[in-house]
């Protein structure tokens, strides 16, 4: 089913020091809580998914660092019940692999492109590996 929205509660861009040496880039998605949410369609409601959700960049060693705060609603199928799911995310961290795979891709997507841009506000070095022109001898 589909990514309803993305939304953001925190847009956080901080140098921590001065760069020192090689830079190594780490790129981390967390999924912090699952809640049941309820879409409005017209006059038909729908249950849904609200993943809250951290997106982390960090410049080691000790040189920067991005974090995205936010939260994803997820339309769930018919043949999905949200409170099964929510049930087991609440016993053992998990959600059904392709629920996962879609959202985790949409944070992905949309973070990636954010910690782009505020990356080239701060001047840092992207955090996501850019296409380069190459001669070829």
């Amino acid at each position: 089913m589909p990514v309803i929205t993305v939304t953001y509660s925190k847009l956080l861009v901080q140098r921590l020091g001065e760069p020192k040496g090689k830079i190594s880039i780490n790129n981390n998605v967390t999924i912090k809580e699952i809640t049941k949410s309820e879409i409005a369609l017209g006059t038909y409601k729908q249950n849904a998914l609200r993943f809250q959700f951290e997106f982390t960049t960090k410049y080691e060693p000790d040189y920067a660092e991005i974090l995205l705060a936010g939260d994803l609603i997820y339309l769930v199928g018919p043949t999905e019940s949200v409170d099964a799911i929510i049930k087991d995310w609440k016993k053992d961290k998990s959600t059904p692999k392709d629920i996962t795979t879609e959202v985790v891709n949409n944070i992905l997507t949309r973070c990636n492109i954010q910690a782009l841009i505020l990356s080239r506000e701060m001047n840092l070095p992207s955090p996501i590996p850019l296409p380069k022109m190459q001669n070829k001898s």
